[in-house]
Protein backbone atom coordinates (compact mmCIF):
# COMPACT_ATOMS: atom_id res chain seq x y z
CA UNK A 1 0.00 0.00 0.00
CA UNK A 2 1.39 3.12 -1.14
CA UNK A 3 -0.50 6.66 0.40
CA UNK A 4 0.27 9.90 -1.74
CA UNK A 5 -0.47 13.39 -1.11
CA UNK A 6 -1.66 14.78 -4.44
CA UNK A 7 -2.36 18.43 -4.00
CA UNK A 8 -3.17 19.22 -7.34
CA UNK A 9 -6.21 16.58 -7.68
CA UNK A 10 -9.50 17.95 -7.24
CA UNK A 11 -11.76 16.39 -9.68
CA UNK A 12 -13.45 13.44 -11.22
CA UNK A 13 -11.08 13.92 -14.31
CA UNK A 14 -8.36 14.27 -11.75
CA UNK A 15 -8.85 11.04 -10.01
CA UNK A 16 -9.23 9.68 -13.76
CA UNK A 17 -5.80 10.81 -15.20
CA UNK A 18 -4.46 9.42 -12.05
CA UNK A 19 -5.71 6.34 -12.48
CA UNK A 20 -4.92 5.91 -16.26
CA UNK A 21 -1.31 6.79 -15.28
CA UNK A 22 -0.67 4.36 -12.41
CA UNK A 23 -2.67 1.26 -14.27
CA UNK A 24 -0.10 1.87 -17.09
CA UNK A 25 2.64 0.73 -15.01
CA UNK A 26 0.44 -2.37 -13.11
CA UNK A 27 -3.36 -2.79 -14.38
CA UNK A 28 -4.07 -4.45 -11.42
CA UNK A 29 -3.53 -1.90 -9.12
CA UNK A 30 -6.75 -0.79 -6.95
CA UNK A 31 -6.63 2.94 -5.80
CA UNK A 32 -9.14 4.47 -3.75
CA UNK A 33 -9.52 8.38 -3.51
CA UNK A 34 -9.80 10.87 -0.70
CA UNK A 35 -10.72 13.81 -2.50
CA UNK A 36 -11.27 16.16 0.00
CA UNK A 37 -7.85 15.28 1.50
CA UNK A 38 -6.21 15.66 -1.99
CA UNK A 39 -4.47 11.75 -1.38
CA UNK A 40 -4.79 8.22 -2.96
CA UNK A 41 -4.33 4.81 -1.56
CA UNK A 42 -2.78 2.45 -3.80
CA UNK A 43 -2.45 -1.47 -3.86
CA UNK A 44 0.23 -1.80 -6.57
CA UNK A 45 3.15 -3.43 -7.23
CA UNK A 46 4.99 -0.91 -9.14
CA UNK A 47 7.70 0.92 -7.36
CA UNK A 48 7.12 3.75 -5.43
CA UNK A 49 9.56 6.04 -7.67
CA UNK A 50 8.04 5.29 -10.81
CA UNK A 51 4.82 6.12 -10.22
CA UNK A 52 5.90 9.07 -8.37
CA UNK A 53 7.50 10.34 -11.22
CA UNK A 54 4.75 9.04 -13.81
CA UNK A 55 2.51 10.95 -12.13
CA UNK A 56 4.63 14.07 -12.55
CA UNK A 57 5.24 13.73 -15.97
CA UNK A 58 1.15 13.32 -16.05
CA UNK A 59 0.86 16.89 -14.34
CA UNK A 60 -0.34 15.57 -10.89
CA UNK A 61 2.93 15.90 -8.40
CA UNK A 62 2.52 13.50 -5.78
CA UNK A 63 4.06 13.09 -2.47
CA UNK A 64 4.53 9.91 -0.43
CA UNK A 65 1.94 10.59 2.64
CA UNK A 66 2.56 8.70 5.97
Amino acid sequence: MIKLSIPDMSCGHCAGVITKTVKELDQDAVIAFDMPARTALLNTTAAQERIVASLADAGYPATVAR
